[in-house]
């Protein structure tokens, strides 16, 4: 994969190998939040004017160049490790065939490839960094650069070879934008119990509101915990909608009085919280992980340390201003904020990386 002469062709724009995981379309029709994440950076980066190739699973459905490595994605096998090692092994054949400037891997396996690839890989860590993730990430070495998604995840393993922080974005203007709200709240995830829907619908209740609930389940553990905390909480007031596809999720977020946000674990980000606010709906959580991040406190949601203390939280969320909660999207996590700082975080691993065998490169950066 290395250049003909290893002088790169570009001043200004790059040629940039996008690997997404294998579970889901990109975009995703319904649950995936990486993969949502994936496609809009794609999108960011080839309206910036990059050569963009992205590797993934299903059909293309981003503007950048599409190589699949499973024609359907296995989603139903989601927790199996043969499909992510497979899809790691083929995106690898794949890029042998490509020139590009830099390798930019979103999946867990795919990383494990970088010191046989010429030129440098920039991971985002989507996922924690504690235990073996961590042991996971400093085992790949100098050859990947590392990119948290939050500066609460980052500060978990302060030792990785971290390139930066870039928080996650979405499309802001393709969200729906309403200021009149329903009087329901809403909770949208993945059915795990560090996601704390039950502790969502315990809150809603305590507050004299309805709750939807919409998300995904798919894997063992997260049936068990739907059959044990969730299905025993529902009736009256407390209704589950299935998996949202892509346009009822927007619906809901941009009618909903407030997103509730009860997690349990260190988050490293939540992209929900983001869409949410990006339909100018506040969002009420518990102040763990990327929430003090994302949330400003008594503007675009109320940031609280214990369940108990939510309730009071989602009747405070109906005096907010969904215009806030909206211009904050549009500041802090549009597509265009992420690319940039993605842009800024490639060039600097170019720079400080060798290519291998002992290629060497001339690199104009963009004048700021």
């Amino acid at each position: 994969m290395a250049s003909s002469h290893g002088i790169p062709r570009w001043s200004d724009s790059l040629r940039i190998l996008m690997v997404a995981p294998p579970w889901y379309d990109i975009p995703p029709q319904g649950y995936g939040g990486i993969e949502s994440m994936v496609a809009d950076l794609v999108t960011g980066l080839v309206r910036h004017g990059h050569d963009v190739t992205l590797i993934g699973a299903g059909a293309p459905g981003t503007p950048a160049r599409f190589l699949p490595t499973y024609e359907r994605p296995p989603s139903e096998r989601m927790g199996e490790s043969m499909p992510e090692v497979l899809h790691a092994a083929k995106a690898h054949t794949l890029s042998s065939t490509l020139d590009v400037d830099v390798v930019h891997d979103h999946s867990l396996a795919g990383p494990l490839t970088a010191h046989g690839q010429a030129v440098p890989t920039v991971v985002t860590s989507h996922s924690g960094v504690h235990g073996e993730f961590g042991e996971y990430y400093r085992a790949l070495g100098t050859r990947v650069s590392v990119v948290a998604v939050s500066e609460a995840q980052r500060r978990l393993a302060p030792d990785l070879n971290w390139a930066g922080v870039v928080h996650n974005a979405v499309d802001v203007g393709s969200f729906p934008f309403r200021d009149r709200k329903e009087e329901w709240v809403l909770w949208l995830g993945r059915f795990n119990e560090d996601k704390g829907a039950h502790l969502a619908i315990d809150a809603a209740r305590a507050a004299g509101r309805r709750i939807l609930l919409a998300g995904r389940i798919t894997e063992q553990v997260e049936h068990d915990y739907f059959d044990e905390f969730v299905r025993p909480r529902l009736g009256p007031g407390a209704e589950y909608l299935g998996e949202a596809d892509l346009a009822r999720k927007r619906e809901l977020l941009a009618a909903a009085r407030c997103l509730l946000f009860p997690i349990r674990w260190e988050e490293p980000f939540g992209m929900v919280m983001i869409e949410a606010m990006a339909c100018g709906t506040p969002v009420v959580a518990l102040g763990r992980g990327a929430v003090p991040e994302v949330v400003v406190d008594g503007v675009t949601g109320f940031i609280r340390g214990a369940p108990e203390d939510l309730p009071a939280a989602v009747e405070a969320a109906g005096a907010l201003d969904p215009r806030a909660c909206r211009s904050r999207a549009e500041r802090c996590f549009d597509v265009d904020v992420m690319a940039r700082a993605y842009e800024a975080i490639y060039r600097r691993t170019i720079l400080r990386v060798p290519r291998q065998a002992g290629e060497t490169r001339d690199l104009v950066l963009p004048a700021t």
